[in-house]
């Protein structure tokens, strides 16, 4: 004797139907606020002596900014290096942020470029998720892939589910197209999420970071 079917053919359409529109609707809440943008893993970068930098030499300025080559901080670079190779440029800077659940982030510093030449660079932007606590930090962050120094004045989202702590540095990763930052932080109220956010890079000071 055959068994009776528990759903029906045409309720287990329906309840497919459901599914798929529960699922679609979870995905735009946890997209971030740059929908149109691919944050697709990018081919480390192969050492180019002439163009790009060394561990070792990042390591040294990654230790100028948070005051001595520590343990922690030697880690933390080495993480990114194992990850995406040698980076183009960097960033040596300072920001202030804070977060209950919604936050915002300022910060200021300057890009040098392994071509040659710096140029002074400002970032603002929201941050969202399971984020909360503020901060006064100093930053370095690891450039790769950047073609000239205005390419950096636009928005870089977060790359979702890319915070780490490592040593006492907190390391997270943002990327547009195929520029990808990342920026290590260490200092008061260090704060690290789940969050879905972006920065916007400017020439000057913009206090809106939208």
């Amino acid at each position: 004797m055959t068994k009776p079917e528990l759903f029906p053919r045409a309720r287990r359409h329906a309840l497919n139907a459901a599914l798929g529109a529960v699922l679609a609707l979870a995905g735009m809440i946890s997209t971030p606020a740059l929908a149109d943008e691919t944050h697709q893993e990018a081919p480390p970068v192969r050492s180019k002596s002439n163009d790009t930098y060394s561990e070792k030499e990042m390591v040294a300025e990654a230790g100028s900014v948070f005051g001595g080559a520590a343990q922690g901080m030697a880690d933390a670079v080495h993480s990114v290096f194992k990850k995406y190779g040698e980076p183009n440029g960097f960033i040596k800077g300072e920001e202030a942020s804070g977060a209950i659940v919604v936050g915002l982030r300022y910060g200021s510093g300057t890009l040098h470029m392994k071509s040659g030449g710096t140029a002074k660079v400002f970032w603002q932007g929201p941050s969202a998720g399971w984020d909360f606590g503020g901060n006064a930090v100093k930053v370095f962050t690891l450039v790769y892939n950047l073609p000239n120094k205005q390419t950096i004045y636009q928005r870089f989202p977060g790359v979702e589910g890319s915070a780490y702590l490592i040593g006492g540095i907190g390391v997270n990763y943002q990327q547009r197209g195929n520029v990808i930052l990342a920026p290590m932080r260490s200092g008061v109220g260090l704060r690290l999420g789940a969050s879905v956010g972006y920065l916007k890079y400017t020439k000057s000071r913009e206090w809106l970071p939208f």
